[in-house]
């Protein structure tokens, strides 16, 4: 039998070999028709930290996919996860959207926002702390669906403030202190316009310093805030279609695209690089990100091809460079990019 070449992804003078399924993950029943909407986050330790497909359990998994421990946890849906530091410990800051979708109710997302929230969580997933609703009146009738935070780190020189973005919700991104305390929003008039779908906050250190990047998704653009919530510019308006996610190496960053599917790489001054594992095809496939079975319900695809992203959804990138991508359909799918010298 002859061995399979690699397949590798590139974009400018980067280069990755692509790692298709690269998680073990268990196949407990529920698994195959499970539609996960999660984060990944890398932790320092090492590990990679996601979601059950079907369960309120973490996963830690080692850089070979393989999983190291499961932990039972009250977040139901961990769409964003974010880690950070306080001395030698790490917890996550999870962001539960409730928008677990299963074959149980047709893969129809809840109607109502009830349980979402944003939790600090101990990695033997034990919920500490919860923070409350935004005090907006346009959360008496509307809904609170919170999908990514970022927070401003002391061990980085920060003040310890939370940042939400409310992306299925009512596309605002608000501000918390250390302890938790509501300060104010954002709903991005006081920049380059209203935020359509902001999926993801992201604190970027790269140039001394730290700026607020907000993934503008609907928009298809980056709007950049300074930490006290003072508009400075707008990144990718001309090259960026979907903006999902975030993540920095080195001097790049790194942008995870919805649709057209890809992963953008941008240099040290936001210019573009490159685009890669594009596939402008996939969302024009009928029932993407799934496809329709006879009875025209959605099934998982059987055209997910390796090098091609299909549906990316979160992005993490380990001390290594390695990078990982997890992909929102029926069963998931969470992919690595190894960096090739």
């Amino acid at each position: 039998m002859r061995d399979v070449a690699p397949v590798t992804v590139s974009a400018g003078d980067l280069n990755y070999e692509w790692i298709d399924g690269w998680a073990r993950i268990p196949r407990d029943a529920g698994v195959e028709t499970a539609w996960p909407h999660h984060g990944i986050a890398a932790l320092p330790s090492g590990e990679i930290v996601t979601m059950h497909p079907s369960k309120a359990a973490l996963l830690l998994f080692e850089r070979d996919g393989s999983l190291h421990r499961s932990v039972d946890t009250e977040v139901v849906d961990a769409h964003g996860i974010t880690v950070v530091r306080e001395g030698d410990a790490a917890y996550l800051w999870v962001a539960d959207a409730a928008m677990k979708q299963a074959r149980e109710s047709s893969y129809e997302p809840p109607a109502s926002s009830k349980g979402s929230s944003v939790a600090k969580v101990a990695l033997s997933g034990r919920v500490l702390t919860r923070l409350p609703k935004p005090e907006l009146a346009v959360y008496g009738q509307g809904e609170y669906r919170p999908t990514c935070v970022a927070v401003n780190e002391t061990r980085s020189g920060g003040n310890g403030d939370i940042w939400v973005s409310d992306g299925y919700g009512e596309s605002y991104v608000h501000r918390f202190d250390a302890s938790g305390r509501y300060l104010r929003s954002l709903s991005g008039e006081e920049g380059a316009g209203r935020f359509k779908g902001p999926h993801a906050v992201f604190i970027d250190r790269r140039r001394g310093d730290p700026e607020l990047y907000v993934a503008d998704r609907n928009n298809g653009r980056i709007q950049v805030y300074d930490l006290e919530g003072r508009f400075k510019r707008v990144v990718g308006a001309d090259f960026l279609s979907r903006p999902t996610w975030f993540a920095v190496d080195g001097d790049r960053l790194l942008v995870l695209e919805f649709r057209p599917p890809r992963l953008t790489v941008l240099d040290s001054a936001d210019r573009l690089i490159g685009y890669l594992a594009e596939d402008p095809q996939a969302p024009s496939r009928e029932g993407w990100p799934n496809q329709l079975n006879d009875s025209g319900g959605p099934e998982r695809t059987n055209g997910l091809e390796p090098g091609k992203l299909n549906s990316p959804h979160s992005l993490a990138l380990d001390r290594e460079g390695n990078i990982y991508i997890t992909e929102w359909l029926i069963a998931g799918r969470i992919i690595k990019l190894k960096p090739l010298s």
